[in-house]
């Protein structure tokens, strides 16, 4: 994982709850809940220019020590400790406690109520409530006994900032009540300041330091001589070992020693003897990125010989695929696995460097090309007379081996081999003509959710078995592929479900019926809410979500709308275009749509701000994807074309597009 971090495969934030993880920090023990660093310092200006690296922490120093002041403070009183008993420390208080969690997420449950649990059954005085951002910042940089470390909430979690059930925690002594909390200026809502909190914390000035805060943290500096050289002692019972409760046999003092651990915090288990390696530049990672290689926007553009509608495509195209590879489903159940040349596509006109001739990004099919092998590409199975395929109703595994395809007469979906093309195994569950299906997230080649819409209007939430390549019963007892049940039936809809997705991650399956509405269920059925958007947002079509916590739903008219998870509307948008394909960027910051119009466009996704349009093609666009690498937007055309367009998302990050 630290090498995926340092190759900036996964963000700043799953590689510090990834570190968190392995040091024994977990959601379910709030004395040992994960630590997260303040990553920014100003909370005063009108306006947060993230490019400025006054604006930024100095993460090599441990929060207490950031101060000039305080730091001479600390270490004086560590040089001057005199008490044979106790070991001399910097700080007598902790960054991470159960109360500090508490009292950062006293606006939800169930924390509210343990919080008062832990409060005699009221709120805490009310000027010791957190309750102002830029005040709780300033505490924890001028009070000798607030060296408080953040929460992961502080990076995804816009509700902790809001009383959204109306508690009463009382008024503070210049008589305002304790409410929502007071965001930075800077920040106009929750989510905003949500958003630009977490941009910070994957900047380049964080990444270029995270490493020096992970040692003060979890490795060779968190206790011994490097501590003590960086002011970074904190109060012995706090670290792992330092008392053997077995070996005391007073129950008295047993338990007085317990009470003290759960007030002073526990210190992560040390991880590191030595230092953290640092993360490579995103300059060192890909020297080109900034320069002018790519002047045209269209890497390839392909004609299949049968000239049916493209309504799927599938960009399978991870290095460690068996064979990564782009897969085109036809309107006619013709489908086609093109060779994915990922060589060829990263650099293609870059000097320096030559590539074989004749070769190409996307490699066409050969047995579609040389029409000897269509018979292995060509479902032959009838569909339900009624149903208009679309990229819904069709899901490729992650290893390109299986492809999944819906709207069948019979009221079945239908696992088929990619290789020879022969069906593998029918599905029943459903009590009428199933209409789409989705695919969690999942390593390659490994086991995954499956969902089912019907026009039956329920979902049905299947278990993808990587060993037996089939759809099985529970996970737990997956051992014949004949026992196909469904894990989970989900109710509320009242008309044909047109679109879904599957987080397992979130464990969550979002879905949207016609005529509406849009609901959120568990991966265990539970029906949390329904999305409901402004009034003149109806009928919605397509709905996709981010791991980020947000949903884009599109309805018919072009109207786009974005919600939160839970369920609050953020904003809304209308399009000149009927959409009827579209696609979010892997960090979900990036929209990409594509519909009637003939053109393929990238939004922004916080705001809908229109970033980029590419040329026009020939026809409509019925499909769309992304490959891997976030560097080449695939695109299916109603002419049976199928276009490659190079994208670099990061000409229209803040950090980068000044060198553009």
């Amino acid at each position: 994982m630290t090498a995926r971090w340092q190759r900036r495969e996964i963000s700043n934030f799953e590689y510090l709850m990834f570190i968190s993880t392995i040091a024994g920090r977990t959601y379910n023990d709030l004395n040992q809940y994960p630590v997260f660093p303040w990553v920014l310092t100003n909370y005063e200006s009108e306006e947060l220019d993230l490019t400025l690296p006054s604006n930024f922490r100095d993460l090599s120093k441990p929060v207490g020590a950031l101060n000039p002041k305080r730091r001479s403070f600390f270490q004086e009183r560590y040089e001057a400790w005199d008490d044979p008993d106790i070991a001399p420390f910097h700080f007598g208080t902790h960054y991470s406690t159960a109360g500090f969690v508490l009292n950062f997420l006293i606006r939800l449950e169930p924390f509210t109520t343990m919080f008062l649990n832990l409060q005699g059954n009221k709120f805490d005085h009310a000027n010791r409530t957190f309750s102002n951002i830029l005040q709780a910042w300033r505490n924890c940089q001028r009070d000798t006994s607030d060296v408080k470390e953040l929460i992961p909430e502080f990076y995804y979690l816009p509700e902790m900032l809001m009383n959204m059930n109306g508690y009463n925690m009382g008024t503070m002594e210049d008589s305002r009540p304790v409410d929502h909390v007071v965001l930075p200026a800077w920040a106009r809502t929750p989510e905003e300041f949500i958003r630009l909190n977490r941009m910070a914390l994957e900047s380049e000035f964080v990444s270029c330091q995270l490493h020096q805060w992970i040692d003060l943290i979890f490795g060779y500096k968190q206790k011994g001589p490097e501590a003590i050289r960086a002011t970074n002692m904190f109060y012995y019972l706090t670290y792992e070992g330092s008392v053997n409760l077995d070996s005391i046999s007073d129950p008295v003092m047993k338990e007085a020693i317990k009470d003290q651990i759960k007030c002073f915090g526990v210190t992560p288990c040390q991880l590191l003897t030595e230092p953290h390696p640092p993360r490579s530049s995103a300059m060192h990672l890909t020297p080109m990125m900034f320069t002018d290689m790519r002047t045209n926007d269209v890497l390839v553009a392909l004609k299949f010989p049968s000239n049916s509608p493209i309504i799927h495509l599938t960009a399978n195209t991870h290095p460690h695929v068996p064979i990564p590879a782009v897969t085109t489903v036809t309107a006619n159940l013709l489908f086609s696995i093109n060779k994915w040349n990922a060589s060829a596509a990263t650099f293609r006109g870059a000097p320096g460097y030559s590539l074989e001739p004749n070769q190409y990004a996307i490699e066409v099919d050969p047995l579609i090309l040389a029409g000897t092998g269509v018979h292995r590409r060509q479902v032959n199975d009838i569909l339900d007379q009624s149903i208009q395929l679309n990229s819904c109703c069709c899901r490729l595994t992650s290893d390109n081996r299986h492809i999944l395809i819906c709207g069948f007469w019979d009221k079945s979906f239908r696992i088929y081999s990619t290789d020879s093309g022969r069906l593998l195994q029918v599905v029943y569950g459903h009590w009428d003509v199933v209409t789409c299906l989705a695919r969690s997230e999942c390593y390659i080649g490994g086991d995954c959710y499956i969902v089912s819409g019907s026009r039956d209007a329920t979902l049905l939430l299947w278990f993808w078995s990587s060993r037996l390549q089939a759809i099985t019963g529970e996970p737990h007892n997956s051992n014949r592929v004949e026992r196909a049940i469904p894990k989970t039936i989900m109710t509320g809809h009242e008309t044909e479900v047109l679109s879904a997705c599957v987080s397992a991650e979130l464990g969550l399956v979002i879905s949207c019926s016609r005529g509406g509405p849009v609901l959120v269920h568990t991966i265990n059925g539970d029906l949390l809410r329904s999305l409901d958007p402004p009034e003149f947002c109806v009928n919605p079509t397509l709905v996709k979500m981010s791991c980020e916590g947000q949903v884009v739903v599109s309805y018919d008219k072009g109207h786009l709308s974005l919600f939160t998870f839970n369920g609050k509307f953020l904003r809304a948008m209308e399009l000149n275009d009927n959409i009827l394909s579209m696609v979010l960027s892997a960090d979900g910051q990036y929209l990409v749509t594509g519909g009637d119009n003939r053109i393929v466009e990238v939004w922004q996704t916080s705001n809908f701000k229109l970033l980029y349009t590419f040329p026009g093609v020939d026809s409509s666009v019925r499909a769309l994807d992304l490959t891997h690498d976030q560097k080449t937007v695939l695109v299916g055309l109603s002419s049976g074309s199928l276009v490659a367009f190079n994208i670099d998302f990061n000409r229209w990050h803040y950090e980068f597009q000044a060198r553009y």
